[in-house]
């Protein structure tokens, strides 16, 4: 026994190393500074802004001075913000996935504030049937940036004013440069209003008419991926169908489809855009899947 007690005597207390002792150190200091470290790190940055009467440090916290909150004021209003050209994006304002940081302002607010939205105006359903049309020679984005020549041209979309539209006029029209469409688009275009006006007096309205094919209520896709939203429907094709009957031109089932998105007959916003459920509670109802029914997600 007693020579155990020799062995445990002689055995020498284990020291810490020097790194760990330091390190325990750098730990007491720093949680004994505790909470006076992002006020520290505050007066850093903002050392070139604040004079040494407005701050001053006193047991590991930042003393503010009567000018402190007029420093911050005069620092942050002296910062800049670059003007953008499309309004910033929020986690409540995502748009469709073709709506780019790149796209032009024009064709953002027509998304924004036209697309899908339901339109139960005869000359306004005009006006967007024709320019559907256009999209066979040219994009969306060109066409609004050419809105106004093509409203000035078609007179303002009243159709009983471009049904009475003559070869001369037609003549007129080309010559004087300011037509974006061909010629044979041109007649078509003439040739829509004169069957317009006979579709408004049968069915009362232009509105009444395209509206019917869908029992009054839009529809709404509720697509996930920009993939999943397809150039024509079936019920694009029946539409089709009835108005080259009727001796309608150049509306084939891709133009009409593209005709039911812009009039909101069909929505077709994603539904992470903004804009989905917008467009559907102008139409008086919120968007919500039946019990068996789950959002379009099929790839």
């Amino acid at each position: 026994m007693a020579g155990a007690a020799t062995v445990r005597s002689s055995v020498k207390p284990r020291c810490k190393p020097r790194k760990e002792v330091a390190r325990s150190v750098q730990k007491k200091e720093a949680w004994k500074e505790g909470r006076g470290m992002k006020s520290r790190f505050v007066e850093t940055r903002l050392d070139s802004s604040f004079s040494s009467e407005d701050s001053s440090r006193s047991g590991g916290s930042l003393k503010k001075g009567p000018g402190l909150k007029s420093s911050v004021k005069a620092a942050l209003n002296s910062v800049r913000v670059p003007s953008l050209s499309l309004p910033v994006l929020t986690m409540n304002s995502l748009r469709c996935a073709w709506i780019t940081p790149f796209s032009e302002p024009l064709y953002v607010s027509f998304h924004d504030e036209e697309w899908g939205v339901p339109v139960h105006d005869d000359r306004k359903l005009f006006e967007l049937l024709v320019l559907s049309m256009a999209l066979a020679e040219l994009r969306w984005p060109a066409i609004l940036s050419n809105r106004d020549i093509f409203r000035k041209i078609f007179d303002n979309f009243d159709p009983q004013s471009v049904a009475k539209f003559d070869e001369k006029k037609l003549i007129t029209i080309r010559t004087s440069g300011s037509t974006l469409l061909s010629e044979q688009k041109m007649c078509a275009v003439v040739e829509n209003a004169k069957q317009t006006l006979k579709i408004i007096e049968e069915f009362g309205s232009f509105n009444h008419y395209f509206w019917s094919f869908v029992n009054h209520k839009p529809i709404v896709n509720g697509f996930r991926y920009a993939r999943q939203v397809p150039v024509k429907s079936p019920k694009a094709e029946n539409i089709s169908k009835d108005l080259m009957q009727r001796g309608f031109r150049c509306v084939g089932p891709t133009v009409i489809y593209s005709f039911m998105q812009a009039a909101g007959i069909v929505n077709d916003h994603l539904t992470s855009c903004f804009r989905f459920q917008g467009c559907i509670s102008s139409h008086g109802k919120e968007f919500k899947p039946a019990d068996n029914e789950t959002l379009r997600d099929d790839k």
